[in-house]
């Protein structure tokens, strides 16, 4: 019984990357080599995935993104391009989550006692402004001081949940995002990636081949991922048992 509902959840899964387009590559000019086993067949010029083994590879990303919800680790999100940011940043904060939805700040893993420096800057002025504390300057100073956080805003709001390196990289197209993922094989943060033909497939962990350019493909294996934080967080709080209630002494 339990095996039926698991081939049927997978059946589900399957036709729902058919219909959000996941089966869609780029042209045969276009392929990294190491995408070869990954493709089916041609359809218009356009290289179609086996679906079956992205279905598997998404099911071994899931494990693990479920065993860092069990244990309550941090997950950096990052999909700068255009049609993942929004979709990135409103995951991330459904789970709590760093992000970085804009361009990737060099130097935001391997440097990251000055990238934490911005974000403790931002921080200051924003409590500095929230509570009156910039009335003490001269309106000029205090528009270039409004500049400040706008672009601290910009590209570190979404790292303020960072206070260590995290325990892994969710990222959108990791060859649009290589210097991410450089910095995360520098400080041996595990990368899980959803990646297209032209990406290569060896400098990702947890490697999801699909379509990486079209926002329902990107917004189906994002709730994907983020599904399966919330189940491992889920079950880790039902593991955790209950205090016991003081027992009574009747023997006195």
């Amino acid at each position: 019984m339990e095996e039926a509902v698991k081939e049927e959840k997978n059946d589900e899964r399957m036709e729902r990357m058919f219909k959000v387009g996941a089966h869609f590559g780029y042209s045969k000019s276009r392929r990294h080599p190491s995408m070869k086993r990954y493709i089916f067949g041609v359809k218009n010029r356009v290289e179609i995935f086996d679906l079956e083994k992205t279905k598997n590879a998404l099911q071994s990303a899931k494990e693990f993104v479920k065993s860092l919800g069990a244990l309550g680790k941090q997950i950096l999100f990052v999909g700068g391009k255009n049609e993942a940011k929004d979709i990135l940043a409103q995951g991330a904060l459904s789970l709590d989550m760093p992000y970085v939805a804009t361009r990737w700040i060099g130097g935001t893993l391997t440097n990251f006692a000055v990238i934490r420096s911005r974000v403790e800057r931002l921080l200051f002025l924003r409590a500095e402004r929230d509570g009156g504390g910039l009335a003490k300057y001269t309106k000029k100073e205090r528009l270039i001081i409004d500049r400040e956080i706008s672009h601290l805003e910009k590209y570190f709001s979404g790292l303020i949940s960072l206070a260590t390196l995290p325990a892994a990289l969710f990222v959108i197209d990791p060859r649009f995002e290589h210097i991410a993922v450089t910095e995360a094989h520098k400080k041996n943060v595990p990368v899980i990636a959803l990646m297209s033909s032209d990406c290569d497939l060896d400098v990702v962990d947890y490697p999801v081949v699909g379509n990486d350019s079209a926002i329902p493909s990107i917004r189906f294996f994002t709730e994907e991922i983020i599904e399966s934080y919330k189940s491992g967080r889920g079950e880790a709080l039902v593991a955790v048992p209950s205090p016991e209630a003081p027992k009574l002494n009747f023997s006195a």
